[in-house]
């Protein structure tokens, strides 16, 4: 097995919804580019509302429609992942401030934390939460991610 040399870790409120599938398109994205054994890809969230929970089952039939499986599980993001992951991209401006102030609090934080989204060459910032929503809403999701984790990978490849 290859040495993971880089990190990511996708960060929403309830790691149900936008999160797990950032994590499944980027695994999916750097499969199919042939270095999915140079990283290691996660996602939590920045709550405990859900740990333990699947992905919401709109999240999971969006992702099957497109050919992608997750087995994931909600988790909490936790004091150890700013020291050990090199990026934690966020969906929007409430989570990045949940992970600022909880990086705030780790000493030796090498993670950098920014919104997935600026990476979006559409320049969309924001990725919705789609949770209150329908399944076009689940939709416009997986485009964005596809099109921020495309290019994310593309900057650290």
């Amino acid at each position: 097995m290859a040495t993971r040399s880089k990190s990511v870790l996708f960060v929403c409120l309830g790691n149900i919804c936008r999160s797990p599938i950032a994590e499944a398109v980027f695994r999916k994205l750097a499969t199919d580019k042939g270095v999915v054994d140079n990283w290691l890809i996660d996602s939590s969230a920045t709550s405990d509302f859900n740990t333990g929970s699947r992905p919401d089952s709109r999240g999971l039939a969006c992702l099957q429609k497109h050919g992608i499986e997750t087995g994931h599980r909600a988790q909490q993001v936790t004091a150890e992942d700013f020291q050990s992951y090199d990026f934690i991209l966020c969906m929007d401006e409430s989570n990045l401030s949940d992970l600022n102030r909880k990086a705030g609090k780790v000493k030796n934080t090498k993670a950098k934390v920014e919104l997935l989204g600026s990476y979006d060459p559409e320049k969309q910032l924001i990725i919705k939460d789609p949770y209150y929503g329908c399944d076009e809403d689940f939709e416009k999701v997986y485009v964005q991610c596809v099109r921020c984790c495309t290019a994310f990978l593309e900057a650290n490849s």
